[in-house]
């Protein structure tokens, strides 16, 4: 496992040894406990629930996600801005981090990796769905067809296919390249044969010697400036989506930069809605410390204030601009039958996150937890405002 020794997220009195044991023994020898099952079931009945909805929706047609003529987007296309910018801590905490030698993020990145998967995988899924005929998916891809027509590359359907794909690629490659020396490590100490043959198939016969330590560095920092320009370039093209139309309060060159703020903002709140809870059920507290709970909070607190900043220049475009329609857009905001969602937004994503000033707020794991909650629930309402 990735330690630095002048970073203090273990006890004192632990070595490199005791910390890997405690670690792969929660993979290895840790028994399922009932709360496992439980959560598991909860996890099977949503799924469940998702696929019955699907039914639905191709049955019925995307109409019911209130999609009509002069409504071209739905909830589809709110909860794919949702859950990219979700996935985009993961990249920033493993590469961006990596490459600024931040070494607190060693305790932490590795479910943020996996949580970026995940992510973008949900991500991927709506566009589909939102075309009503998903079965014809293919059409998006950049390729000519048997007729010769390309896909329409003016349609930010087919900027996202090839900003998602090539997003999610990225980051599967960077995170099973980290996981490749803790593969090793759980072959080494995994008890049956098969899980020894398992895991030494994907360590792909790392020794730990100093010629694939140093292969191995090389490589893993050219993924991290390679991954780095993605968390920059695949949200901003989630930002074109809505800047490339002429519709009033979108056609703004804000929203590129403007939504990969946004999106490192909810990411990073989701790591910590997930690192809190995993830190209390795994006794992890030695190894995700209050100070990585700290640094998460300071982060939490500056991305939500250029957050804030980007309303506040939302609503000095619409003034500045001179035009009824923009001016109606943030006019409606403050007053039309929509407003309750959009103060709920400034709420949960402005004023909240004001509480991260204080340093016992950032190292509190319940209210960090329920700060993180309120800013997911408020981005949420973001793109749905949007």
């Amino acid at each position: 496992m990735e330690i630095d020794p002048q970073t203090p997220i273990v006890q004192p009195g632990h070595t490199y040894a005791s910390v890997t044991d405690q670690i792969s023994s929660h993979v290895l020898r840790r028994p399922t406990s009932f709360g496992w099952y439980i959560g598991f079931g909860v996890a099977l009945l949503l799924a469940g629930v998702y696929a019955a909805m699907l039914v639905a929706l191709f049955l019925q047609g995307v109409g019911i996600w209130g999609i009509n003529q002069p409504v071209g987007w739905g909830f589809a296309i709110v909860n794919f801005v949702w859950w990219i910018g979700i996935g985009h801590a993961g990249t920033f905490i493993s590469a961006v981090l990596l490459l600024f030698r931040a070494r607190w993020r060693t305790s932490i990145n590795r479910f943020a990796e996996a949580m970026t998967l995940v992510a973008l995988v949900n991500a991927g899924l709506l566009p589909l769905i939102h075309l009503g005929r998903p079965w014809l998916f293919y059409y998006l891809i950049p390729y000519p067809n048997t007729m010769g027509l390309w896909p329409q590359f003016r349609s930010p359907l087919v900027w996202d296919m090839v900003a998602v794909t090539t997003y999610l690629i990225v980051s599967l490659l960077f995170w099973y390249m980290g996981l490749i020396p803790d593969m090793a490590t759980l072959r080494d100490r995994a008890q049956g044969e098969w899980a020894r043959r398992i895991y030494g198939a994907l360590s792909l016969g790392w020794v730990g010697s100093a010629f694939h330590w140093r292969r191995y560095e090389m490589a893993y920092y050219l993924m991290a400036a390679l991954a780095t320009p993605l968390v920059v370039s695949v949200h901003s093209i989630v930002g074109m989506d809505f800047a490339y139309g002429v519709v009033p309060g979108w056609h703004a060159t804000i929203s590129p930069p403007f939504f990969v703020v946004g999106a490192i903002f909810s990411g990073f709140a989701m790591v910590m809605v997930l690192a809190i809870p995993l830190r209390y059920f795994y006794k992890l507290e030695a190894f995700i410390t209050n100070r990585h709970l700290d640094n998460m909070g300071r982060f939490l607190l500056g991305t939500g204030l250029v957050v804030g900043f980007g309303y506040l220049i939302e609503i000095f475009a619409g003034w500045y601009s001179d035009g009824v329609y923009e001016e109606s857009v943030v006019l409606d905001r403050f007053l039309g039958p929509y407003a309750w969602m959009y103060y709920g937004m400034l709420a949960a994503n402005v004023l909240i996150p004001q509480l991260l000033w204080s340093r016992r707020v950032r190292r509190s794991p319940p209210a960090l937890f329920f700060i993180a909650l309120a800013v997911l629930a408020g981005m949420w309402l973001e793109r749905f405002v949007i």
